[in-house]
């Protein structure tokens, strides 16, 4: 069987501002059907749902705070776009949680929450020993090095 990761579903307190939120840092409202909403990436698609709804679809509580073990990343192709695409989500409504700053493995990152808290790691990564982003933003795992 193929891995897939084919949805992202963030639970939102508020669709209709979420879904707001993140076609001002860019994406695109494709699908809004009032309580979920679908927006496009170069692969994986994202989408939108009621906090309590989503929750109550798992059959797990709805409370929580916090780290919540989880983060999503927006691989970038320069030093240069990681700080515009920060200070313009922060400008939209992020909070920034980490400046971006040059990391020990080589790279650029910094990390914002959304409106719901959900974060998202904003980075740069010049090496192509693990992995690549082709001219159309899609991000390749290299194949292993034989040991």
């Amino acid at each position: 069987m193929d891995q897939r990761l084919s949805l992202v579903t963030l639970g939102v307190h508020d669709v209709a501002a979420a879904a707001d939120f993140y076609v001002a840092v860019g994406f695109e409202r494709r699908h809004d059907l009032g309580g979920i909403v679908f927006l496009p990436t170069t692969g994986t698609a994202l989408a939108l749902y009621g906090w309590d709804a989503l929750a109550a679809d798992t059959g797990r509580p709805a409370a929580g705070e916090g780290f919540r073990g989880v983060t999503l990343a927006m691989n970038l192709d320069s030093v240069s776009e990681v700080d515009q695409v920060f200070a313009a989500w922060v400008a939209a409504g992020a909070t920034a949680v980490r400046a971006p700053e040059s990391k020990e493995w080589g790279g650029h990152s910094g990390y914002v929450a959304d409106p719901d808290g959900h974060l998202w790691e904003i980075a740069h990564n010049p090496s192509q020993a693990l992995m690549r982003i082709d001219e159309h933003g899609r991000l390749y795992l290299t194949p292993p090095v034989a040991r």
